[in-house]
């Protein structure tokens, strides 16, 4: 597995990141702290490095899912968490915060959760807006000044508020949903990230799994699964829309010899080191799948032709429900 720097902090990460979310909770069942190490295991065996999980991933589950984990491999991985959305004991949403006492409160919990004494890449998972983010990026440098933060991130943010950000601390990554069917961040953030140095972390490059081909209707999720009730894309008539795209897809991956979603990550992976997708699963076959998706080499011609299958504007629905979309740009 090749390694790449992430951003200017000194670090270096896997090609290709591991998202940890769905073992703890949104796409299904959960899994026991058991199954979540095996699959964890299973990517570090294979030379995945870099882990990326959230302090409100399953109300806290999927930092402790971690903790064994890290426990045998800590000086292996380069681990990232987050703060910003708080939730309750009960997994009751209780809104964002960046609020400086509570970013450092956040930090101490995910570092117990976790079991370790220094996080990586230490994120704000979404902004705030009654907070100056000069003041919680500056709550974020103190925690690197104390030994407990190694690196700074931020989620979901604007181009605005990254500079303002940088200017305070370095920002080290930017993480925000990428793929061939989420395609806005092209315009200013990318190149932006680029122009300072910051790494960009890609979310989803498998659109949630629509590019799998795995769901062609509301009967393909299962009990639990988010998606099935609450994605605009995933919903009624846009599902059916988008697999339209996705199928036109497919024959080109056929003629690529690779799978639908290896030829989705071999397209992100396409657009430079600089940009790192961080797809998750729950299945030792997917994993093995995505990874394949780095011996997939793509033409200017290949990238072409994918990104006229599913032109842009073409996807049906909104990433996120509205209330959710919200919090997005901050």
């Amino acid at each position: 597995m090749r390694k790449v720097p992430l951003g200017k902090s000194g670090l270096s990460v896997s090609r290709l990141g591991f998202g940890c979310m769905g073992l703890a909770e949104f796409y299904g069942e959960a899994l026991s702290n058991a199954e979540a190490e095996k699959i964890l295991e299973a990517a570090l065996d294979r030379g995945v490095t870099f882990f990326d999980t959230a302090d409100m991933y399953g109300a806290g589950r999927n930092e402790e899912q971690l903790s064994g984990f890290l426990k045998k491999h800590r000086n292996e991985v380069v681990l990232a968490t987050k703060f910003a959305i708080r939730r309750g004991a009960d997994g009751a949403w209780l809104g964002v915060t960046n609020d400086p006492k509570y970013i450092k409160e956040a930090c101490d919990k995910s570092l117990k959760r976790l079991g370790i004494d220094e996080i990586d890449l230490y994120y704000m998972h979404r902004r705030d807006r009654s907070v100056p983010v000069e003041d919680s990026v500056g709550a974020m440098a103190d925690l690197v000044k104390a030994g407990k933060v190694k690196a700074l991130g931020l989620s979901e943010v604007s181009a605005d508020t990254l500079k303002k950000a940088h200017g305070v601390h370095p920002i080290s990554a930017l993480q925000s949903e990428y793929s061939i069917m989420t395609r806005d961040m092209e315009a200013e953030m990318i190149p932006l990230c680029r122009e300072l140095g910051v790494a960009f972390v890609a979310y989803s490059p498998l659109g949630r799994g629509l590019l799998t081909g795995a769901y062609r209707s509301g009967e393909d999720f299962k009990e639990g699964d988010y998606r099935r009730e609450r994605s605009p894309r995933f919903a009624g008539d846009a599902l059916a829309k988008n697999n339209a795209l996705v199928d036109k897809l497919r024959e080109i991956a056929k003629t690529k010899d690779a799978t639908l979603a290896q030829i989705a990550l071999a397209w992100v992976l396409a657009k430079g080191d600089d940009i790192i997708p961080i797809p998750g699963t729950k299945k030792l076959g997917r994993l093995d799948e995505n990874l394949g998706a780095l011996d997939v080499s793509l033409s200017a011609a290949d990238i072409a032709a994918i990104e006229s299958a599913v032109p842009a504007d073409a996807v049906v629905g909104a990433r996120y429900p509205e209330m959710a979309a919200s919090s997005l740009n901050g």
